[in-house]
């Protein structure tokens, strides 16, 4: 599991994977008894003309990732749209404090399902900013040391010895979301390599993402210098002319979300094709207002059409690189509140899964 990509396969697709859609005593405090993903998600109500929210499930129902047949069924539609595996965001916020770990755990406690995996390591503090509460800090990210790197790692590796785990060559590939808000990155590295090594791992394939939005410049730089062996590019896919920006101005000015046209301009990827180091990420759509309401973002007129012609571009920025490294980084398989899914959905049902695979099988 983890190692090999398919024969038709054009790139390896990891999508990234939000276990929030279960309750959980945090939530309950916060946000009020029950909330999941789900309450932000079906509550959702358009904000201005031509914006289509809610956004709501199809085949998979109003899941509760508690239960293994809910787990299950998403497993069996990714592999059968060509997914290789799911990025679960995994939070630490150091002195072992986690939360959401539930689904993930129970993943690896039960060997099931049987979709091959990796972890992203959201490190982040978590505030009220989606809910009107920007100062309101819920759970702080810190960063105590090496002694809590080493809890850190000593509580996944039990995932990373996982034959399902995704792999690069051997190495279990592990994400770091903010690489920019470590203290050391360089350090952090080093050490996370040498835990690998010293668990028989032979180290590990770290990750970085590049954060760049809106493509006002990217968060972090550093790729190869503190060590990282690949970082992902993120970028939505928002068209920002000089026209775009001054009628989502005027949108704002009325009390509306921020608001771009989504776009299939293929220069997009330009970075990704500069440097070998850097994989691409792809955006099927994106609309936070569930989340942010009049203080969110959306791409307008978002397609699975429109998806195809970035699959098409992304997957083509690969095409020479070593099979084991195609790795095509999907926003995402389920962040319903974000409006970026995979998953079906009642207004285009499987198309984002067949436009995928289509995608990912062309020739």
């Amino acid at each position: 599991m983890g190692g090999v990509t398919g024969d038709r396969s054009n790139a390896r697709a990891v999508a990234f994977y939000l276990p929030q859609f279960h309750p959980i005593p945090e939530n309950d405090r916060w946000w009020g008894p029950g909330f999941t993903e789900w309450t932000n998600a079906a509550k959702a109500r358009p904000l201005f003309r031509g914006h289509r929210q809610p956004h709501l499930p199809a085949d998979l129902g109003f899941y509760d990732l508690r239960l293994p047949e809910s787990r299950q069924a998403q497993s069996d539609l990714a592999q059968e749209f060509g997914v290789e595996a799911f990025c679960y965001w995994h939070y630490w916020f150091g002195a072992g404090s986690r939360i959401l770990e539930r689904p993930f755990s129970e993943v690896i406690s039960r060997g099931e399902p049987g979709i091959s995996f990796c972890l992203g390591w959201a490190n982040q503090t978590w505030t009220g900013i989606w809910h009107g509460a920007a100062d309101r800090i819920l759970l702080q990210q810190t960063y105590p040391g090496p002694e809590d790197d080493q809890a850190h790692f000593d509580t996944i590796v039990d995932a990373f010895r996982d034959e399902r785990y995704l792999r690069v060559n051997g190495r279990p590939v592990f994400y770091v979301f903010r690489p920019e808000e470590l203290p050391d990155a360089s350090a952090f590295v080093d050490r996370w390599q040498s835990m690998a090594r010293a668990a028989g791992l032979g180290g590990l394939y770290l990750v970085a993402e590049i954060s760049d939005l809106l493509g006002r410049g990217p968060r972090y730089t550093r790729v190869a210098e503190d060590g990282f062996d690949a970082g992902v590019y993120v970028r939505l896919p928002a068209r920002r002319t000089r026209t775009d920006v001054l009628r989502m101005r005027a949108r704002r000015k009325l009390g509306g979300p921020e608001a771009y046209p989504y776009s299939t301009d293929p220069t997009l990827w330009d970075p990704v094709r500069a440097n070998p180091r850097l994989q691409p990420s792809l955006y099927p759509n994106w609309d936070n207002t569930p989340r942010a309401g009049s203080r969110g973002l959306v791409l307008t007129g978002s397609s699975p059409d429109a998806f195809a012609a970035n699959v098409a571009t992304a997957t083509d920025t690969l095409r020479d690189r070593p099979e084991q490294e195609r790795l095509l980084w999907i926003k995402s398989w389920n962040e319903w509140a974000e409006g970026n899914y995979l998953e079906p959905d009642l207004e285009h049902g499987r198309a984002w899964l067949r436009t995928l695979r289509d995608g990912l099988t062309a020739r």
